[in-house]
């Protein structure tokens, strides 16, 4: 009976707008575009995996400085107040002030704060060899790719101007800068105090920032940690 009177007067239903993307119908680039434009989305949920995972504190600094990038954006967009173009396009918009565009913003911020992180961090713990250096490069390249098709979907898309898309770029990239400086010099030095606190060590929140390659000493501790559980069994079995 309830049922019934839900269906015969059904409520005002509203959408998600931080996941609705509106594209042109039939429009086969639009639709990728569409597709592309979530990538922020999908960092953003990258991160919260990698912190629940693997809780190392560069990760979080990194996903800190996204959260303060979002902030600034908020705030700049209230301050600023310009309208998004084409007033009315579409139906479900987050807020209708579109400068800066905070999907160019995020995405330029990872971008340029992972730049960074390649080739001073990663140049500073490690002796590069060729291999090294063109896999940075092929990435930077993807990276880059990545950061300027999510750009452009968004005014194709007609959820930004060129300028909003521009100016949301430059403030993704400067706080990247910014703050890839602050967490290389102020916060990696004490990562180690704060690795040691009761509340880390609790949560099992660690600091990887003096190993060279993260990946490889992964491996290659797993690899002997199995082999060794592997010949205790052996042993007992024997």
């Amino acid at each position: 009976m309830a049922l019934e009177e839900q269906c015969s007067a059904p409520p005002r239903w509203r959408s998600i707008s931080l996941t609705h993307v509106e594209f042109p119908e039939g429009d086969l680039t639009g639709q990728v575009l569409a597709y592309i434009s979530l990538l922020p989305i999908a960092i953003l949920v990258g991160f919260v995996t990698l912190i629940v995972f693997k809780r190392e504190l560069h990760t979080i600094s990194f996903f800190g400085g996204l959260i303060l990038n979002e902030g600034v954006n908020w705030l700049l967009k209230h301050i600023l107040r310009e309208p998004r173009p084409c007033a009315g396009a579409h139906s479900t918009l987050n807020t209708e002030y579109g400068m800066p565009s905070s999907h160019s913003q995020l995405i330029w911020f990872f971008v340029v704060y992972f730049f960074l992180f390649l080739y001073l961090r990663m140049h500073q713990t490690n002796n590069a060899r060729c291999v090294d250096l063109l896999w940075r490069h092929i990435l930077s390249i993807i990276l880059l790719g990545i950061a300027l098709s999510v750009s452009y979907s968004r005014v194709y898309l007609l959820y930004h101007t060129w300028s909003q898309v521009f100016y949301g770029g430059v403030a993704g990239s400067t706080i990247g800068i910014i703050w890839f400086y602050l967490t290389q010099e102020v916060l990696t030095p004490l990562f180690p105090k704060i690795a040691a606190w009761p509340i880390s060590e609790y949560f099992l929140v660690r600091d990887t920032s003096l190993i060279p390659n993260i990946l490889w000493f992964e491996y290659t501790v797993t690899r002997s940690e199995a082999r060794n559980r592997q010949r205790k069994l052996g042993t007992k079995l024997q």
